[in-house]
């Protein structure tokens, strides 16, 4: 059967997290500067699709393309490790050492990755700065700026809101990591993540690695963004609220529910075993 149960699903869940937990610095900065760089072609994907076609639907459904590309390779998002290796800490089978250095070192390699791909991007769209004709230098231009300076705005409230966002947007990311687990086939996985990848980005939802890619690309551009702007009023909250999200919403939930299921079955099959050793 190519359908795995949830229950199965969680039990992988946790592995993923060891596993990850326990990969070298090396290997979590390569690979997050090639996540970092792939969402950022994603994006751009999405925006010109809908630049060309006025449909921001048509942008949101493509846009999962670059999220199937690094969960099949295997490579490291922040995003969804912030539901990952909590589950394999909760189990024993990682450290908050591991956890602390897996989140820091990934987060430093989509820096590098996205920044280095909003550099190449900027370099093309503007023809290494001679030309500022191309739609989608203004496009950046008011993602960049409503990311940080319409939350700034609203005051207090802007930095709720963008949390909320943020953790809306992790609920889905993660369930899209998670998605990849229920089926054994690469077209099954590709057809279950889509589906939540899809939903977060269609709502405009505030998604930390992607906006390392799409508001320094702002900036690069022109936009009104300083570097205090981007990090206060958008990428720490949505740090934050990218954790909450996935961990309570899509890591912890499913942990708490069918991770206890099974434990139950084990203490039942003991029981029974000492029963009959008993007898």
């Amino acid at each position: 059967m190519d359908y795995i149960k949830p229950k199965q699903v969680v039990e992988s869940m946790i592995q993923a997290g060891s596993d990850k937990a326990k990969l070298s610095i090396k290997d979590l900065v390569i690979r997050g500067i090639l996540s970092g760089a792939l969402l950022g072609f994603g994006t751009t994907l999405a925006f010109n699709a809908e630049m060309q076609t006025g449909l921001g639907i048509v942008g949101a459904v493509l846009f999962p393309a670059a999220f199937v590309i690094i969960i099949l390779l295997g490579l490291e998002l922040v995003t969804g490790n912030f539901a990952l290796i909590p589950l394999a800490v909760l189990e024993k089978k990682a450290t908050m050492a591991e956890l602390l250095k897996n989140w820091t070192w990934v987060i430093i390699g989509h820096l590098i990755g996205a920044f280095f791909y909003a550099l190449l991007y900027v370099i093309a769209i503007t023809n290494f700065g001679q030309s500022t004709d191309h739609v989608m230098i203004q496009k950046l231009i008011n993602v960049a700026e409503a990311k940080t300076l319409a939350y700034q705005a609203l005051g207090s409230s802007g930095f709720v809101v963008v949390i909320v966002k943020a953790i809306l947007c992790n609920w889905m990311v993660c369930l899209g990591a998670v998605m990849a687990m229920t089926s054994q086939s690469t077209i099954g996985k590709v057809v279950s993540m889509w589906l939540p990848i899809l939903i977060f980005f269609a709502q405009g939802f505030e998604h930390a690695v992607v906006n390392m890619f799409v508001i320094p690309a702002g900036m690069l551009l022109g936009a009104d963004v300083s570097f205090a702007d981007w990090w206060i009023w958008n990428q720490i909250p949505v740090l934050i609220g990218n954790i909450l999200g996935g961990f309570i919403f899509t890591g912890f939930a499913l942990y708490a529910t069918y991770q206890t299921v099974s434990k139950q079955k084990v203490k039942l099959s003991s029981v029974k075993a000492t029963e009959m050793e008993g007898v």
